[in-house]
This record gives C-alpha cells, sequence and structure tokens, in this order.
C-alpha cells in the first residue's frame, strides 16, 4: 500500500511539473525577437497592449534639428496557432511563423511625408510638401536555427513616393522565449530614383523657390546602418522597450543639400501594459 500511494504521490508530482511547463511554454512569443511586438503570451484569440513611447530623432529625413515626439505604442492582436493579424497605429498587417525558422510579414501603412514646416530653421522653404499616402511593407526573416539566435532579413517597402529595400542579418541577446531581451542587426540599405528624389532631390522649380541647388538622383545605395532593441517584462502586465537607430548615408545622400548631415539617428524608449 505504502509503494502504490507513493506511486501515485511521484505521478502527480510529474503531472504537475508536465502542466507548468506547458503552461511556460504557451506564453512563449511566435518568435523571441524583441523588435516584434506580440501581446498573446502563445493563446489564440484576441490581444492588446497600450501604451507610450518617447523618441529623440531627426525633424526629416538628413536634418541636423533633432527633438523629442511622443508616440502612442501597443496594437490589437488576434492569433490562430502560428499567425497573428494586427492593428497597430496607422497600419494593418498579418505575420506568419513557418518552419519554426521562416517569419513571414505584410504589412499597410500611410506615409506621412514631408512638410515645409518639419524644419524649424526654414532650411524646406520653397520645396513645397511631399505627398502623404499608404505604403506596402513585404518582410521575410530566416533563422539559422528555431531558437532565432542568428537570422537574415529582407524587406521591401512601396508607396506613392518610391520603393525602399532593406537587407541585413541580426543576433538575438538572452534566453527567453517570450520576446524579452535584445537583439542588434545591421542593414543594408537601397531605394529607387522615385523615392531617392522625393526626400532628396531638389528640381528645378524647388531650386528656383529654395536657392538650393538642382538636385538630380539615380536609385541604388543608400545607407548602412545599426539597430538595437531592447524589451524587459516588469510583470505579467507591463513592459517596457528601447531602440536605437543608426544610418550613415551613402555618398550621394551626403552631397544632396536637403542633408544636412550624413546620417540619421533615433533614440526611443517607452512602456506597454497587456491586457
Amino acid at each position: 500500500m505504502r509503494k502504490f500511494t507513493g506511486l501515485l504521490l511521484a505521478l502527480f508530482i510529474h503531472a504537475l511539473f508536465l502542466q507548468t511547463a506547458l503552461a511556460q511554454e504557451e506564453k512563449t512569443a511566435l518568435v523571441p525577437l524583441p523588435s516584434i511586438d506580440d501581446f498573446t503570451r502563445g493563446n489564440d484569440g484576441w490581444s492588446f497592449g497600450l501604451g507610450l513611447g518617447v523618441e529623440y530623432e531627426s525633424a526629416y529625413e538628413g536634418s541636423d534639428e533633432f527633438g523629442f515626439e511622443v508616440q502612442p505604442a501597443g496594437a490589437v492582436q488576434w492569433r490562430r496557432g502560428d499567425d497573428i493579424f494586427f492593428w497597430a497605429g496607422e497600419a494593418l498587417g498579418w505575420r506568419g511563423l513557418r518552419s519554426d525558422t521562416w517569419l513571414l510579414e505584410a504589412i499597410v501603412g500611410f506615409e506621412e511625408g514631408r512638410e515645409e514646416s518639419d524644419s524649424d530653421d526654414g532650411r524646406l522653404d520653397g520645396l513645397g510638401d511631399t505627398d502623404e499616402g499608404f505604403e506596402l511593407a513585404l518582410q521575410a526573416r530566416r533563422a539559422f536555427d528555431a531558437d532565432w539566435r542568428y537570422w537574415l532579413d529582407g524587406r521591401i517597402v512601396t508607396g506613392e513616393n518610391g520603393s525602399l529595400g532593406i537587407f541585413g542579418v541580426g543576433r538575438r541577446f538572452g534566453e527567453r522565449k517570450d520576446g524579452s531581451g535584445s537583439e542588434f542587426s545591421i542593414v543594408a540599405v537601397f531605394h529607387d530614383s522615385d523615392l531617392a528624389n522625393t526626400e532628396f532631390g531638389v528640381d528645378p522649380m524647388q531650386a528656383a523657390a529654395s536657392g538650393l541647388n538642382e538636385t538630380n538622383l539615380s536609385g541604388g545605395f543608400r545607407a548602412i546602418g545599426a539597430h538595437y532593441n531592447y524589451r524587459n517584462y516588469i510583470n505579467d502586465n507591463w513592459q517596457i522597450f528601447g531602440e536605437v537607430l543608426y544610418e550613415r548615408y551613402s555618398s550621394d545622400i551626403a552631397d544632396s543639400p536637403i542633408a544636412r548631415n550624413n546620417y540619421e539617428a533615433e533614440v526611443g524608449v517607452g512602456v506597454i501594459y497587456v491586457f
């Protein structure tokens, strides 16, 4: 009888640890990368995160004027298995995990454009405003293994003002699978002539109105960049995040009269409450 009771106790303890392990597994993120918002805790159905972020960034592409900007953070997400559909700010999207090592993503978002008033020093006067419009972003990340310690990244962003291509390699730090920790990536950025001239070109009419030299750019290499992301969970509901972005422009972009700097930089921090 004592042996039978001991056997039942051992089976109960084993089942308890198995349930705990399964519960922990359910809380793993779709992919354990801090740059990918995942509020689902590994569960199917609806999830919601809401917060605020503060960014210190350039006023426009190539600007030497920097300032703080407060932006909402978070998203509404719906998960089913290895697929998440989400609404985040001005973007609607889908991301899905395939074969444990492929992360695919498609996003339809809104491009704000550039206004002359973006420069407090009047350095955009006479250039006019660039058009606002929708843009489509397609992304694929390929991990070297299911642990997502290293990965390759490819993105294409296309809109009314032109197209952008980003290709890079990344490294994840930390051991947890819930999306906390940090990551670092190095990317090469390319753009077509439409986007290059929208952001850094000066046509004859703009040159006459602004006094800047007429500038016509071709597509190709735009910048080499580095990106760092961090995310940590304070408790079951609160999380903090941060990022640092630096891009060094190519010589063609740096020589544009619109580019007051030969680089672009951004630092951001924020908090999110997960419901």
